[in-house]
């Protein structure tokens, strides 16, 4: 049977709209908004026939410590016929020599261990509309002078500089932050995401810290649809279960090479930015 070619261009403003629908079919809730955000962030590839975008990937660079590949998306109508290696060949182009992390669907596990990607944990996604909760004493907003402090804190849990995204954090969504002998040494975000918002990063230095940051932000959204991606190794899965945000699905972590992480007890990820950008 004969087939049309595909193209691989840039990913560019103009595909923005065709991603959104791309991501509809695959029952993802991304708004324009938050592939925006995605796209600003990253470089990426988009696949193109006959004029109609049926492929997507971008690769968002940490500087020069690592990249996530993200946003890896195949018309449905186009599954079958290699699109998938061909944009993860293109986002590998653009990494480069960086170690690579991604999540992975079950569907695309075994392309990605083909690619020498290794398992490095699971990921659980837990949202829904939370209980009344009080929010802990020992939090408070962030202001703009805690940015180098957050930066700090969660380059010594994720491995790499994440200041960029961060600063893009704050400035469209909030922050919260827990302080010890008047330094800051836990944080979680808050922005606008899917059907509602999305509570991450969160880095703290224990399970109970973490669970004081998320509380924050659950007891300042009454009725609001939330959403936490965290890890199994965590802990922090059944809490947020019991506060009413039910797991609904999840992803494999994975990473080329498996990145070794400094043993820094006062900074750990509890919840991730998304499961797109870790």
């Amino acid at each position: 049977m004969q087939t049309s070619q595909i193209d691989l261009v840039a990913f560019g403003s103009e595909h923005l709209e065709a991603a959104v629908q791309l991501s509809r079919q695959a029952g993802w809730p991304h708004r324009l908004e938050d592939w925006q955000m995605a796209f600003i962030l990253s470089k990426g590839a988009v696949a193109i026939e006959g004029g109609r975008v049926v492929g997507t990937v971008l690769t968002t660079s940490y500087g020069a410590d690592c990249a996530a590949i993200n946003m890896v998306i195949v018309d449905e109508s186009m599954r079958g016929r290699g699109l998938g290696r061909k944009l993860m060949d293109a986002a590998l182009e653009i990494a480069g020599s960086r170690p690579l992390r991604l999540v992975a669907t079950e569907q695309g596990l075994p392309l990605y261990e083909k690619l020498g990607f290794q398992k490095t944990g699971a990921i659980r996604q837990h949202q829904g509309v939370a209980g009344e909760i009080a929010a802990s004493p020992g939090t408070e907003a962030a202001t703009e002078g805690d940015m180098d402090a957050i930066i700090e804190l969660d380059r010594s849990a994720f491995g790499a500089n994440r200041g960029r995204l961060l600063s893009y954090l704050a400035a469209s969504g909030e922050f919260a932050v827990m302080r010890r002998n008047g330094r800051v040494c836990g944080f979680a975000a808050l922005r606008a995401f899917g059907r509602g918002e999305v509570i991450g990063p969160v880095v703290a230095a224990g399970l109970d810290d973490a669970k004081a940051l998320v509380a924050h932000f659950i007891a300042r959204r009454p009725g609001q649809f939330l959403r936490v991606d965290t890890t199994v190794d965590t802990g922090l899965a059944p809490w947020l279960a019991a506060q009413g945000l039910a797991h609904v699905g999840g992803g494999i972590a994975m990473a080329k090479p498996p990145i070794p992480r400094g043993a820094d007890p006062a900074a750990t990820t509890f919840a991730l930015v998304n499961q797109a950008l870790g």
